[in-house]
């Protein structure tokens, strides 16, 4: 199934099911207890990330020709870092390139987004897929500055802006999708792609990111975590390739669909 979430022409949020025509069923229930078709033709005003996130945890070097790229060595463990809620973008909605902490080397990533269904705590890699409720698209947008020079060593301020997290278009559940290590998946930067790869280059699993995240640490229903990307990032290439505005940034998933921002400079705003 794949479960868009989705405001109706009322502006309520409604969850429902995309169809093969590309129309969508409105479903009654809850994303985490279960779905019912109503058989309703769904109004789909505006398409929403596919869940509101309770956390999102993310996995850095986690592709082997990434991390060769990169010049770093591969991990002994999954490298973890938090990209904070306020960093969660819809479909079509934009990157926001940072202006008042200020970032001219802002990154793309694609990455396979795993969303946590049910509670689990010391989950064994054999039995983590069975707490998976779904999988989707996200963009682990990064500036670079920030995450490797200006972050005291932590890579959180240069991963967590505002619109740093697009997340959809839909969450696909895990019987459309039963082996998440072999998926393709890339980037088209203005309709080019510059990464184009395949799951099955991940140095831990999913099954393993989630034995380890879940190790001595409960993950609640609604967390996403984020897997990694593939080689080709723009920090790696020659030039470098960063983001400006004018671009058009998509996340493509074999199985899922596509992600679609596009990117402009942030409005230098201020909260009252």
């Amino acid at each position: 199934m794949k479960i868009i979430r989705h405001l109706d022409h009322q502006g309520r949020i409604a969850h429902s099911e995309l169809q093969a025509d590309g129309t969508a069923l409105l479903l009654k229930g809850d994303i985490f207890e279960g779905f019912q078709s109503t058989g309703k033709q769904a109004e789909v005003a505006k398409l929403l990330a596919p869940l509101a996130p309770i956390q999102i945890l993310a996995i850095g070097l986690n592709y082997r020709r990434h991390a060769t790229e990169m010049g770093s060595k591969f991990p002994e463990y999954p490298i973890l870092f938090i990209k904070s809620i306020s960093s969660l973008q819809n479909p079509e909605d934009p990157i926001f390139l940072p202006r008042h902490l200020r970032s001219d080397r802002v990154d793309y990533e694609c990455e396979l987004a795993v969303v946590i269904g049910r509670t689990c705590k010391n989950v064994s890699a054999a039995r983590a897929l069975d707490f998976v409720l779904g999988y989707t698209c996200a963009n682990d947008v990064s500036a670079r500055d920030w995450q490797k020079n200006a972050g005291g060593g932590q890579w959180c301020r240069g991963k967590t802006f505002d619109t740093f997290c697009p997340l959809g278009p839909y969450l696909v559940t895990p019987d459309e999708i039963p082996d998440p290590q072999n998926l393709k998946l890339r980037t088209l930067l203005n309709h080019t792609a510059v990464q184009d790869w395949n799951t099955n280059d991940m140095i831990f699993s999913v099954a393993q990111i989630i034995e380890f995240l879940s190790g001595s640490t409960t993950l609640l229903p609604g967390t996403v975590i984020l897997t990694g990307t593939p080689h080709g990032v723009g920090m790696a290439a020659q030039p470098p390739r960063w983001l400006k505005p004018g671009d058009i940034v998509t996340v493509e998933i074999e199985k899922i669909g596509l992600l679609t921002n596009p990117v402009l400079e942030e409005e230098l705003l201020s909260t009252p």
